[in-house]
């Protein structure tokens, strides 16, 4: 398939063209510092403050949003005027339409345009996979999915599509990319996750950041700022539950879990939100070494760091580092925080006025206040923002096209993996008499999990017209054959946490006899941060009991499994012919795996993860040091359900050999040819990966790690040489001395069942 290598670049062919002339010159860099110093201290303080929409709009007399949404402008005048509001945020609580965008969007700007005010307002979204709060919006795979492609340039694709349908609805930031790493399956927000790897999880995200902002150091109109989340730490909750603390050795934290963010700031990347959660005993939003030292002085990040959510105030509220709210804000701020999301919900006014008191009582000096004043102007300028904030809205035409819809489906077919096919179960064969049950079977909240046209995902009445569900996809995509639906389970929410009930459970039974093979659709409700958390990891019984039941009578039983997190399945997995994990793979997720199911496309996704077999056991396939003799006597420590990277596909290709075509064992750098073939009369895709294993060293080294990886695609019979090189910074680690080392000894390099040895003759350090 054709993709587009630059919407821009596209956009220019096609004739779309950019305002005849910009409504005001863009400053350079000593134009910011001349506007810094001409600015007062309540303007300086607005900067930093970011409101969400429902602080302006219009509302009813109970407070409701008026529909379509409208700014309320005297509100507007006092947010801008008399409190000088940097930013604006979100949605009321739903979808809106472009012209309802518009509309807002028209409004918000219309001081700066009128030259009002000095400064233009920067708004920002929550476009988690794909423009989620846009009608008509295209909608990928959520960030987990995105992950299992192992497809570097359909990360870029995705971030691409959804920087343009952002500027469609006249929005230039994208409160994404997520990098936490994803090593706590019990944490709601997994599925945002790039995976366990650090390797996996930083090409992925710096293409997705190079898809949101293009190429240059400028951000043009048809790109977004992007926003690293959320730096550091959040996804490693000890206990799984969304916003509680993580404990993360420097070791770990190193190797882990700073690669991801480092990368993406070397890229250019623009903002950065803070993690909502405690590390170490430190609040993400108060700590000074990590927001300061780390991020801005050693790495040397040029944009602006946001805080999340209320976490100003929760530094008082929860954390409790801070004795008063004033204080929360001076403590986060102090610490590096640059600006501050809804600081005191719904007065902002309070945060202003405090800010502004704390500075001229010294509490705040002048030298950071412009620090953050000046970061946050050089982000609207490199967005285009002084020059034209508000976009033309008539030159997107390929918002929500079908273009846009093939790419998103693209990378559904490549996440989307095969787990187990035992007997050729699938494909499906036109002549079966196919049932498609259980929850997930013809939900399309299901498909897409959370921050799908609202917060939790789970209102169906915004969904995507014309899109299809599992169900419908199949007997789309299978027109001939026999196929019928029951449900058999409902998911719904109790007291907060999710639960299950049979519906009519006969009908199912009774559905059972008079098919030959089940596909059974199961999963969890969509759900993301507090309202996500959740018991255990197993998958409720009542789901499971329909693959009994299934197996119970004699049938065949396909298991899908639409997860946000793996959810334990030892049980059930034997009774079952095959499984398919689809994660959250999207709007067009439905017809992608109606296509695999069928057999008119292949499997290619690979696990981003390791598979836990048992709740309770989280274990992840480097597993330094974790292999002990069970009572056996066998070594059995390590058990996962499947191994991260593990994948099947209809038709592999093969790994023929490997070989070295340069090394320099003083240096530590070495090159690879790693050869592969298609034996089939079918065009495959398939991932190469390549490990590295240190095998001994002055801490414990991983059982391996991944280095490198590339996915291709095979013609019919074709053999390709993949060329992989490798600098000594694949060899270092974090050594015993606590320094970044790549130390003297043999190393394996492994890529599937191929192993090569190489030397370093001497400790290199870094």
């Amino acid at each position: 398939m054709k993709f587009l290598s630059s919407l821009a670049v596209l956009a220019v062919l096609l004739g779309f063209k950019s305002s005849e002339k910009p409504y005001f010159t863009a400053p350079n860099n000593a134009d910011i510092e001349t506007l810094i110093s001409q600015m007062s201290i309540e303007e300086k303080v607005g900067q930093t403050c970011q409101i969400t929409l429902d602080a302006i709009h219009k509302t009813n007399e109970k407070g409701e949003a008026l529909i379509p949404e409208e700014i309320d402008k005297a509100k507007l005048k006092e947010a801008l005027e008399t409190y000088h509001v940097g930013s604006v945020l979100n949605v009321g609580w739903h979808t809106l339409s472009l012209s309802e965008w518009k509309s807002i969007m028209t409004d918000i700007h219309a001081p700066y345009l009128q030259k009002e005010q000095n400064v233009p307002i920067l708004y920002g979204i929550d476009a988690i996979h794909g423009v989620n709060y846009t009608v008509g919006g295209t909608l990928f795979p959520q960030e987990i999915g995105l992950a299992a492609t192992w497809n570097t340039e359909l990360a870029r694709q995705m971030g691409e599509v959804t920087a343009y349908e952002c500027r469609a609805s006249g929005i230039p930031w994208n409160f994404s990319p997520v990098l936490d790493l994803g090593r706590q399956p019990l944490w709601s927000r997994h599925f945002e996750t790039l995976g366990e790897d650090p390797v996996l999880g930083t090409q992925m995200g710096v293409a997705l950041v190079e898809g949101y902002q293009g190429k240059g150091e400028n951000v043009d109109q048809y790109h977004a700022a992007a926003c690293l989340k959320h730096f550091v730490g959040y996804s490693a909750s000890f206990t799984g539950r969304d916003r509680t603390p993580a404990f993360i050795p420097e070791k770990y934290m190193q190797e882990l879990y700073f690669p991801a963010f480092k990368a993406a700031v070397e890229k250019g990347a623009l903002t950065l939100m803070i993690n909502s959660g405690v590390v170490n005993g430190i609040p993400g939003h108060s700590n000074y070494n990590l927001l300061t030292k780390t991020l801005k002085q050693d790495w040397g990040f040029k944009g602006f760091v946001v805080s999340d959510w209320e976490d100003f105030i929760m530094l008082h509220t929860v954390h409790r580092t801070a004795p008063s709210l004033s204080e929360a804000a001076i403590q986060a701020f102090n610490a590096g925080v640059d600006m501050s999301m809804v600081p005191s919900n719904p007065q902002y006014k309070t945060y202003c006025q405090e800010m502004v008191k704390a500075v001229k009582e010294g509490k705040i000096s002048m030298e950071r206040l412009d620090d953050a004043v000046r970061r946050i102007l050089y982000v609207k300028n490199q967005l285009g923002l002084f020059t034209n904030p508000l976009p033309q809205f008539d030159q997107y035409p390929l918002f929500g096209s079908e273009q846009f819809k093939k790419m998103a489906k693209q990378a559904a077919l490549e996440s989307i993996t095969l787990l187990k096919n035992d007997t050729q179960t699938l494909p499906l064969n036109s002549s079966q008499r196919i049932l498609v049950a259980g929850p997930g079977a013809a939900s399309l909240n299901m498909l897409n999990g959370a921050w799908t046209h609202t917060w939790q995902g789970l209102d169906t009445s915004f969904n995507t017209k014309g899109v299809l569900n599992i169900y419908q996809a199949l007997r789309q995509q299978m027109p001939y054959s026999n196929i019928s639906y029951a449900k058999g389970v409902e998911l719904f929410m109790e007291n907060d946490f999710e639960a299950s009930r049979f519906v009519d459970i006969n009908s199912y039974k009774k559905a059972l006899k008079k098919n030959d093979l089940i596909v059974i659709c199961v999963g969890e409700l969509p759900s993301t941060e507090k309202p996500g958390d959740i018991h255990s990891l197993q998958l409720d019984d009542k789901q499971k009991e329909l693959v009994r039941l299934a197996k119970a009578a004699k049938k065949k039983v396909v298991l899908v499994l639409l997860e946000a997190r793996p959810r334990i399945i030892n049980d059930i997995e034997p009774l079952c012919d095959a499984i398919v994990q689809a994660y959250l793979p999207g709007d067009q997720g439905g017809l992608a795996l109606a296509e695999l199911l069928s057999g008119k496309a292949d499997f290619s996704g690979r696990l981003p993860y390791t598979y836990p077999r048992y709740d309770g056991v989280i274990e992840f396939y480097d597993h330094p040091g974790s292999v002990a003799r069970a009572k056996s006597g066998q070594f059995t420590a390590y058990n996962p359900q499947w191994d991260f990277g593990f994948g099947l596909s209809y038709h592999a290709g093969s790994i023929n050999g490997m070989q070295f075509t340069a090394k320099d064992e003083n240096k530590g750098t070495f090159s690879l040819a790693i050869n592969v073939s298609n034996p089939h009369a079918q065009t495959i895709q398939m991932v190469v990966p390549v490990y590295l294993s240190d095998l001994y060293a002055s801490t414990t080294p991983e059982n391996k790690r991944l280095i490198d990886f590339n996915k291709v695609t095979l013609r019919p019979g074709e053999n390709k040489t993949l060329e992989f090189s490798f600098d000594a910074h694949s060899l270092k680690r974090i050594s015993a001395d606590g320094k970044w080392r790549a130390e003297k000894g043999t190393f394996e390099i492994i890529c599937e069942g191929n192993k090569l040895t190489f030397e370093l003759f001497g400790d290199l350090m870094f």
